[in-house]
């Protein structure tokens, strides 16, 4: 078997709000071959810049764009496919941008693989712990407490037992903060889990001093209150805080996710399968899993990183718990025709060969940008 074709899909809402939420647009890629078999992956990035990397001609060995790269190479070596990629970008890549260009197409060649042999990816990951994962509802802040309180009380309503909130209007301003965060814990009662994403916010000591403030609150973790280059910064939040810290969405490369858990000490590890690929993210797992750290996935985007996340996550012996996002967008939350079955706060791992989710073209075809 060949592969045939790479190509890119970027879909974007027809308006855009200026705020951190990438379930706005989102990149996928599709992956053709000889033998008529395809496989779908998805890239949260930028998706113009990643585009530009898999379609970029060819310099020399190693300034290579991935489509040019992958044209006649057999899907299913996946492993040296993800070296090959490495080699050949490692002047403008080895991080960023490239590295999640890679992770999309990875995506795609294990889905292709799990296609050809009749498997779901978790099997083809080694086999899974289990048959389900547990969600937590995670949410953006809303620009009013009130808002917020509604979307906290629609989670539990709807069978979640944990629910996140993060970025702005949250952490400028310690008094609201306070106000945020006890609000959602009133409104969600003490039964459930509060994971409060802070989004990059703070320095250390300022990070140490709101969880000390939160503590009645009994937050279930603190996701990402640094830079995530501070490592400095997050070994001292580590060490000094009672509640658990988690981080990684922004790491790439298994060298950060290293970095962040030897240096910056977090407790949970945040993987975004479509930025990391599931040929780094098992090495990932595993590293945290010899350090003591349990592993959560990043996912604020589509059905394809809900599907690869949930197949990744009940394959890795030390997951903990399951990120799905619920912003209320067609991109977001109907992309497939197929999508993960959520029911009663728990995803269902699908049971079909590949991801098991299959996007709609009507939804490809309606938010499609065409240059």
């Amino acid at each position: 078997m060949k592969i045939t074709d790479v190509e890119t899909f970027y879909l974007k809402l027809p308006t855009i709000e200026s705020r951190t939420d990438s379930s706005q647009d989102t990149l996928l890629i599709r992956i053709s071959t000889d033998a008529g078999i395809v496989g779908w992956g998805e890239v949260d990035g930028c998706p113009s810049v990643v585009k530009s990397i898999i379609d970029a001609p060819y310099s020399h060995t190693m300034v290579t764009g991935l489509k040019r790269l992958l044209i006649g190479e057999n899907p299913l070596d996946t492993g040296r496919l993800w070296s090959l990629m490495h080699r050949a970008t490692i002047f403008y890549g080895r991080a960023g941008a490239t590295l999640q260009a890679m992770a999309g197409i990875d995506i795609a060649l294990w889905d292709i693989k799990g296609k050809a042999l009749g498997q779901p990816i978790s099997t083809l990951l080694g086999g899974a712990f289990r048959d389900r994962m547990r969600v937590y509802s995670s949410n953006m802040f809303q620009f009013t407490i009130e808002a917020t309180v509604d979307r906290a009380k629609a989670a539990i309503d709807t069978g979640h037992t944990g629910v996140k909130f993060g970025w702005e209007p949250f952490g400028r301003d310690e008094r609201a903060d306070l106000a945020y965060v006890e609000a959602v814990r009133r409104a969600i009662g003490d039964d459930n889990d509060f994971m409060l994403d802070v989004g990059l916010t703070w320095d250390a000591k300022t990070t140490i001093r709101r969880a000390s403030l939160f503590e009645p609150y009994r937050l279930f973790w603190i996701e990402e209150p640094l830079h995530p280059d501070n490592y400095a910064g997050y070994g001292k939040v580590s060490e000094a805080c009672s509640q658990y810290i988690a981080a990684g969405e922004e790491e790439c490369s298994v060298v950060g996710f290293e970095r962040l858990i030897d240096e910056g000490g977090i407790d949970v590890v945040q993987i975004d399968l479509t930025r990391t690929g599931f040929t780094q993210a098992v090495r990932i797992a595993d590293y945290a899993m010899s350090r003591g750290r349990k592993v959560c996935n990043h996912n604020f985007t589509t059905d394809i990183n809900t599907a690869a996340s949930l197949h990744f996550l009940c394959a890795t012996e030390n997951a903990l718990v399951m990120e799905y996002c619920v912003e209320p967008n067609e991109i977001a939350r109907k992309l497939a025709r197929n999508p993960v079955t959520i029911k009663d706060g728990f995803a269902h791992l699908p049971t079909e060969p590949g991801l098991g989710v299959e996007p709609d073209p009507a939804i490809i075809e309606k938010y499609l940008v065409r240059n």
